[in-house]
């Protein structure tokens, strides 16, 4: 098990390791299309998704490996590196959106991440809807999950 250091709020500083991190994860998900180019997804990720989301990231040997991003009961971004998966590093980021949303949270997840969808249900959400990929621009099969406490 590698040694998770620890989990803080994102700093402006980080929007690269962050971009690096969704871009290294998005790789492996090899039945999404490829919809944006790499600059396209770091302009998203700094003008879109740090500003419009509560961002926590993972540390681990001083790097990080994972980031969360939600808001208005909604988990928007969970993303782990790919060597970090497994680890532990999902459900501390999971646990922080949690706790920091109390009256619940609901997600999306693609039906073919098998890997999120045990993450999600091991710490008690519950499928709601499965859906045709319309709700979605790569038009990949979807899974809703709602956790309330």
């Amino acid at each position: 098990m590698h040694p998770l250091v620890g989990v803080r709020p994102v700093a402006a500083s980080d929007a690269d390791a962050v971009a690096d991190v969704f871009l290294a994860a998005l790789v492996e998900m090899t039945y999404l299309p490829e919809l944006y180019t790499e600059q396209e997804t770091r302009t998203f990720i700094n003008e879109v998704l740090l500003p419009n989301n509560e961002v926590w990231v993972a540390i681990e040997d001083g790097d990080i490996v994972g980031f969360v991003g939600f808001g208005d009961g909604s988990l928007r971004h969970l993303w782990v590196l790919p060597s970090s998966q497994g680890h532990g590093v999902g459900t501390a980021l999971l646990s922080v959106a949690m706790d920091r949303c109390p009256a619940g949270l609901q997600l999306s997840v693609y039906q073919q991440n098998a890997g999120a969808r045990r993450l999600y249900e091991r710490h008690g959400f519950q499928l709601i809807e499965l859906r045709d990929g319309q709700n979605n621009e790569e038009n990949e099969p979807d899974a809703v999950y709602v956790w309330k406490p």
